[in-house]
């Protein structure tokens, strides 16, 4: 949502370092932590080292930045389709379509998600946990769609298996360059979901 002429300013300082984290996000997504530099995150925000390391002492630094950026922009996105319907079939649906709308970097890149986590792990990384848990916030958002439609019991299992399912369509879409393949694994995961529907809901939703 754009901010009204009336919103604060926020203070140069802020500005900088946000600048600098927006960048490092899409440097670490597009080339992968370990091979992105502070040199070539400096270059792209066009400052010098000094003010760099005024803002971030180190690249472990920014990538707890990075990680806390990814997890708010995650939480504001499940907030939105939330409200974007009353149905979860409907949010489910949304989470699914993801993989459409992102399609383009997916193919190119993989899940950001995904590529960040797995990095992590081979580099036996610290942060590895920190950047799993924002699978934990798609997982547990996940799980409240597929309780409030009715599956209770076992909505926590039906939640790992769509959210490993999307992370599949993800790492194969990246391997074979293939948009048609991302468009009919989606068709199929929207038809799962609605067969998930209890037959009582889904006259409601008909009606």
């Amino acid at each position: 949502m754009p901010r009204s002429k009336a919103a604060s300013v926020p203070a140069p300082e802020a500005t900088t370092r946000d600048h600098i984290v927006e960048v490092a996000d899409a440097l670490f997504y597009q080339r992968g932590f370990d091979r992105t530099s502070f040199a070539d995150i400096a270059a792209q925000v066009q400052i010098s080292r000094g003010n760099f390391y005024y803002h971030f002492k180190s690249k472990d630094d920014i990538l707890a930045a990075v990680i806390e950026r990814r997890a708010a922009g995650t939480q504001a996105m499940l907030e939105a389709w939330a409200g974007e319907s009353d149905e979860p079939l409907e949010r489910l649906r949304c989470f699914a379509r993801m993989l459409i709308v992102n399609r383009k970097d997916i193919q190119r890149y993989g899940c950001p998600v995904g590529s960040l986590c797995t990095e992590l792990a081979k580099l036996e990384h610290p942060a590895q946990g920190q950047a799993g848990m924002i699978f934990g916030q798609f997982r547990d958002w996940l799980r409240e769609q597929f309780e409030a439609l009715g599956h209770a019991d076992d909505a926590h299992a039906l939640a790992l298996h769509l959210l490993s399912r999307s992370q599949g369509v993800a790492t194969l879409a990246n391997a074979f360059r293939d948009e048609a393949f991302i468009r009919h694994e989606v068709a199929l995961i929207d038809a799962w979901l609605a067969s998930l529907v209890p037959p009582a809901r889904a006259r409601r939703r008909a009606s």
